[in-house]
């Protein structure tokens, strides 16, 4: 099965300086091989931050953009990986290895398996 492994923090938490930023992606290149070298990595990327979103909407056939993400929280969507696990025990094992784990808030999201038309 496949999963999303959902990566939320707040912007204000975690590396937040360059300094911090040297010390801190050694860590996430170590997880990434990881998971290579299991075999379960299906993708994922980091996203840059939410103030350079643009969310869209259609409604009565128009398109409405506005600034920034769909919704104002505390914690926002940094990034994610996609991984292929047997369950969802397994999917949860990976997603605490995940450096922002400490600081931020991980979701395990089953991908919906939609099949060819």
């Amino acid at each position: 099965m496949k999963y999303a492994l959902l990566i939320y923090s707040s912007e204000d938490v975690g590396p937040q300086t360059e300094e911090q930023m040297m010390t801190e992606m050694p860590k996430w290149f170590e997880f990434t091989e990881e998971l290579n070298q299991a075999g379960v990595n299906l993708g994922g990327e980091a996203l840059l931050p939410a103030a350079t979103a643009t969310t869209v909407q259609v409604r009565d056939g128009g398109r409405i953009t506005t600034d920034g993400p769909f919704a104002e929280t505390k914690e926002i969507l940094g990034g994610f990986y996609i991984v292929e696990a047997p369950d969802l025990d397994a999917a949860l094992a990976w997603a605490e290895k995940i450096p922002a784990a400490p600081y931020g808030s991980i979701e395990v999201r089953p991908i919906m398996e939609i099949p060819d038309a």
